[in-house]
Formats: C-alpha cells, sequence, structure tokens
C-alpha cells in the first residue's frame, strides 16, 4: 500500500538501477580526479565516459559468484569499457564507493522529504487562518480545560512541524558528506583532492576523517530526525481520532463517495487514515532505533550495519514521504463542524470559565486559595447538578448553574459586579491575542 501511494521518484531512488547508476557515476567521477593528479590517463576517462554501463541482472549474477556487490557491478562494467576499465576504483575501498552513494540517496530523499513537509505547512496554515477564530474547547487529560480556536489548534501543528523541518535540514546538512579516503581513511593510493574533487562534483562536503566508513552516527542523527517528524504527525493525526468519535465529532477524515467503514455496521464512518499513519509512526521509530544500532562498528570498520541500512533507508524514506502525503490529505479535505465545537465548549454551562472568575476574583483582593475553593465548591457542585439531571442544560440545571450559583453568593457579589462576572464567561478575553500568536507562528 505504501508503494502504490509513495512517489516515483522516492521509490525508485532506492532501486538497484538507481543505486548502480550512482555507482558508475561516482566512479568516473573519481576517475576524472584522479586523471588530474597524475594517476590515470585522459584516455582511460574519455573511454569510461562513452562505453561505462552496466545491465543489473549481469552484476546480480556475477554476484552469485563473487558473493561481493561492488567486484561484481566493476567486473560488468569492466565487460563493456574493455582495458581502460582497470583504472576505475584505483586505491578506493568499497566504502569509498558505497558510503558516498548513500549520502547522495539520503541527501535527494531528504529533499524530497522536506517538499512533503513544505506542502504540509502550507495546508495547515491555509486551515489554521480559516479557523483562525472558530471557538472550540481545549482539553487537558482529555477533559475540558478552557476556550481557544481551532485555529490556535492548528497553528500549534504548523509551529511543530516547522521546528522539525528546522531540524531535519541540519541532519540533511550533517549527512550531506563523502569519503574516497582509500582502506582504512588515511589516503595511502589517493590524495584527499580526489576526495575533494567528488565530493564537489555531487553536493557534498569531504568528510573530515573517515575510518573506511563515514561513521554512523550522522546517519543516526538523520534517521532519529525522520521518526521525530513521524511522532510530530501522529500527534497531529492522534487529535482527529479523538475529535472524530461519536460523542465529540468536532472534526472528521473526508468520507468519499462509496467508501466503507465496516463490513459489519454500515454507519461506520473510521477515521483509518490517521489511525494508519499512528501505526506507521512506530515503524519510524523501530527503523530509527535501529540506526543507533549501527553506529558502533568494530575498529574501523565492519558490515553489520550494511545489512541494516539496505532495509531501514527505502523503507523510512519511502514510509515517511507516504505520511506526509497522507496527513496533507487529511487536513486539506479535513471536515470540521464548527456548530458541535460551540455546542461542546457550553457542555458544562460555563465550568470552562472558572479559571476567568478565579483571576477576577484574586485581582479583587481576595487571596487566591480562598478564590479557588470559592470557585470550585461552586463549579463542582454545578457539575454534579447537571450531571444527576441527565443533560448538562441551564434549563434543567436552574438554579444549579455555575453562572447563576456565583451570582448568588454574597461572597461573590461582594468582589464582582453583575456586569464583572458576565465578563467572566465571555469568549473575548480567551481570544483577544489571538492575532499576535498567529503573526508569531506564521511571521
Amino acid at each position: 500500500m505504501i508503494e502504490r501511494y509513495s512517489r516515483p521518484e522516492m521509490r525508485d531512488l532506492w532501486s538497484d538501477e538507481s543505486r548502480m547508476k550512482l555507482w558508475l557515476e561516482v566512479e568516473t567521477v573519481a576517475l576524472e580526479a584522479m586523471s588530474k593528479v597524475g594517476l590515470a590517463p585522459e584516455s582511460a576517462v574519455k573511454s569510461v565516459k562513452e562505453k561505462g554501463n552496466f545491465n543489473v541482472k549481469r552484476v546480480l549474477e556475477i554476484e552469485e559468484k563473487t558473493k561481493h556487490d561492488v567486484i561484481a557491478f566493476l567486473t560488468n562494467v569492466a565487460e563493456f569499457v574493455g582495458e581502460d576499465a582497470r583504472y576505475l576504483h584505483f586505491g578506493m575501498t568499497s566504502s569509498d564507493l558505497l558510503d558516498t552513494t548513500f549520502s547522495i540517496q539520503l541527501c535527494r530523499a531528504s529533499d524530497l522529504i522536506l517538499s512533503g513537509v513544505d506542502k504540509l505547512l502550507e495546508t495547515l496554515k491555509t486551515r489554521a487562518t480559516e479557523f483562525k477564530l472558530t471557538p472550540c474547547v481545549g482539553r487537558s487529560h482529555g477533559i475540558h480545560a478552557e476556550p481557544i480556536t481551532f485555529g490556535l489548534k492548528l497553528a500549534s501543528f504548523y509551529a511543530e512541524l516547522k521546528r522539525q523541518k528546522l531540524r531535519l535540514e541540519f541532519a540533511r546538512k550533517d549527512i550531506a558528506v563523502g569519503a574516497i579516503s582509500g582502506p582504512v581513511g588515511n589516503f595511502a593510493y589517493l590524495p584527499p583532492s580526489v576526495e575533494r574533487y567528488v565530493c564537489d562534483k555531487f553536493g557534498l562536503s569531504p568528510d573530515p576523517i573517515s575510518t573506511q566508513v563515514i561513521s554512523r552516527d550522522r546517519h543516526a542523527g538523520l534517521f532519529l530526525r525522520f521518526a521525530e517528524l513521524g511522532a510530530t504527525l501522529e500527534r497531529m493525526v492522534v487529535e482527529i481520532r479523538h475529535l472524530q468519535r461519536t460523542e465529540v465529532r468536532e472534526a472528521e477524515e473526508y468520507f468519499s463517495p462509496g467508501q466503507k467503514g465496516s463490513s459489519a455496521m454500515p454507519h461506520k464512518r473510521n477515521p483509518v487514515l490517521s489511525e494508519n499513519v499512528t501505526g506507521l509512526a512506530r515503524m519510524l521509530r523501530a527503523w530509527a532505533s535501529a540506526a543507533l544500532e549501527n553506529v558502533a562498528l568494530w575498529h574501523e570498520r565492519d558490515i553489520s550495519h550494511s545489512s541494516v541500512e539496505r532495509m531501514i533507508a527505502p523503507d523510512i524514506t519511502v514510509t515517511l514521504d507516504f505520511m506526509l502525503a497522507r496527513v496533507e490529505g487529511i487536513f486539506r479535505r479535513l471536515l470540521v463542524y464548527p456548530e458541535n465545537m460551540m455546542k461542546n465548549l457550553n457542555l458544562t454551562n460555563g465550568l470552562v470559565f472558572s479559571g476567568s472568575v478565579l483571576v477576577h476574583l484574586s485581582a479583587k483582593g481576595m487571596s487566591r486559595e480562598d478564590a479557588y475553593e470559592l470557585v470550585q465548591k461552586h463549579a463542582l457542585a454545578s457539575w454534579n447538578a447537571s450531571q444527576n439531571a441527565g443533560e448538562n442544560t441551564s434549563e434543567n440545571a436552574g438554579e444549579e448553574s455555575f453562572r447563576e450559583r456565583l451570582e448568588a453568593d454574597v461572597a461573590v457579589t461582594e468582589k464582582l459586579s453583575k456586569e464583572e462576572i458576565a465578563k467572566c464567561f465571555s469568549l473575548d478575553q480567551h481570544y483577544k491575542h489571538v492575532d499576535e500568536i498567529f503573526s508569531r507562528v506564521f511571521a
């Protein structure tokens, strides 16, 4: 399913054909650099550029015998090039080719992911602006807290995603290094100028020191950023899953014509896309954990990391690319129900304004401790009464409503007038700085 919906350019990046094409490009550029320092004739460079080629099927056939992918590849290239192929890979080790190519792949994959992040940021900004002043209840511990706007909720997602983008950009820069430094990284057979030349051609920087491999802390850092980005996507869709619950229904995933929610219950409209993203985020964390295990290699190098990376690099990048597209679609087509948001905001008959009453009483000279005890007494009594009434409406709660209890309490009215109490129950005070918050987030 992931391959079905992910971008072809991300999938193709990890194919045998694409990888070997990069191998040939790196080897050719390295040979070009060698010719500039007198280690290979210009005629060999010309020959490789004109005749250099490979056949994936043939490479795999040779590898069956050699049990070594790079040797099999070079053998096949030599079948196309002829005698001049002996200059290819001169003074290099397999990791020079593999790690430099891997860096190029990871950089290109990161660029695709960053483009997906940009698209999602744009969608979040559009929807946040659309619902900038749409009232809804904020929740803590899953319980009604105080009023916010749905736009603020989306703006919070935008701000977090923007931070993840900055972290990923740094990790992308950190992985953009190459190494053409020889068997144990000491340039025994090739001067550092060859490495600089190759890296420059592919938009990389030379790794200041490589042991035969590029140290895997760089790769682990990138994979951790991928997992962190996935965690942010998960946070966003978990919110949708909660808001789509039947008893809440403030927002829900778009349900297309002909879509089915349950094989047994025709009425079901389930947040399946969001649940899918939640599950995939768990996989990102597992793959990032595997990348951490690759950091500690034996001495200058072993290949315990290689088998891991061949699996997790395509999997984590293709999956994350898919997740970004899926989440962008969820929020772009998200169905939002402002009337249900207002209904839920009023569900407790004003209890969400208890903090406002507390602040106003304290401002009028009552100690915070006394004000808290007084407000809590009426809030809990109103809550219990409304629950016992069976419906949370002021008509059923009668004199037991929170606001009416406050207005009937002399200890309250000695400090606050009826107009001041009414002000405590206004949404205006909660939304007066929304513009400033938006300017801070979207500046």
